[in-house]
């Protein structure tokens, strides 16, 4: 009989036991759960990017705010779209100018997205959305350069390309408004333009040949130039050499009339001496080498010669 009751007991005890362990392992498997649905829900908004919430496929909420912020546990799925703006490349294209030539163009574009609820209902990702805005800018330059001829647009001097770049990305950004895709591109920039290879040689040629045409241009004004300063400085030469001449022949004369005066003031002191400078003044200018003079032997101008001085 005590055997019995022992056994009970025991067996009692053990259900016990078993009771109170399946309680706690219930207790610890709700408690994971519970932790993992917390977790499940949980989600971190971090600096430069969008959640976007979706529930069976459809947007019910953006989070652009940083920090943490939850949702529904597997009803609930989010995603990320970055908030930065973003450079993409715009694929080499063909357009033809105004004039009829062939031309390849390398662009990119910088962008961002505005409305994340706007992009994913009408372009649904960030490929699709960059996909179309390239559609956009292909077609707005093509229109735009299709207007200009070739020579505008190569050709520094003579471009009239403008403000393209802000007229391209002002009307990419209307018809990306007009879609309502969500996003706005800040600047499209236009890196090169090049030739297709079958054009190259003949459009060097030609660029080649315009230059030398500009340096024959330059060429001619400086030698137009250089005349023109040459004879403007022979005028100047010229009117300075004649001013020079007046203002001598003014000197000379004023000096020969002062002289004359001095003369006169000196000789009028001896009138012999006076008659005598004079006399031999004329000789200087009559008598030479050959000089025949036939005078009277009694006249004074022959009594001077012989070296009579009564």
């Amino acid at each position: 009989m005590d055997k019995k009751i022992v056994e009970f007991e025991s067996r009692k005890s053990l259900e016990v036991q078993w009771r109170k362990y399946t309680r706690l392992g219930i207790f610890l498997l709700i408690l994971i759960i519970l932790l993992l649905l917390l977790l499940s829900s949980l989600f971190v908004v971090k600096e430069g990017e969008y959640k976007v919430i979706r529930q069976f496929g459809e947007v019910v909420r953006i989070k652009t705010d940083p920090g943490l912020s939850m949702k529904v546990p597997f009803i609930q799925t989010v995603s990320t779209l970055p908030k930065y703006q973003m450079t993409y490349e715009v694929s080499q294209a063909e357009i033809n100018t105004r004039d009829k030539k062939r031309i390849i163009i390398d662009n990119y574009a910088l962008w961002r997205i505005t409305d994340p609820k706007k992009m994913i209902s009408n372009a649904r990702t960030v490929e699709n959305a960059e996909s179309r805005m390239e559609e956009f800018i292909y077609s707005v330059i093509r229109t735009e350069l299709g207007q200009l001829n070739y020579d505008e647009i190569i050709n520094d001097e003579k471009s009239s390309r403008g403000s393209l770049n802000d007229r391209v990305t002002e009307q990419v950004n209307d018809l990306l408004a007009k879609d309502q895709y969500g996003i706005i591109v800040t600047d499209v920039r236009m890196k090169r333009t090049d030739l297709p290879n079958e054009n190259e040689n003949s459009v060097y040629t030609r660029m080649i040949s315009e230059r030398e045409s500009t340096a024959q241009e330059y060429l001619s004004k400086g030698d137009a130039e250089k005349n023109r300063i040459m004879a403007e400085t022979d005028r100047k030469v010229r009117e300075m050499l004649s001013k020079a001449e007046a203002d001598a022949e003014v000197i000379r004369s004023e000096g020969e009339g002062e002289a004359a005066k001095i003369y006169n003031e000196a000789f009028s002191k001896d009138r012999e001496f006076y008659q005598l400078f004079r006399t031999l003044e004329s000789y200087k200018k009559t008598i030479g080498e050959d000089t025949v003079i036939i005078l009277p032997a009694d006249s004074p101008y022959a009594k001077l010669l012989m070296g009579y001085t009564e």
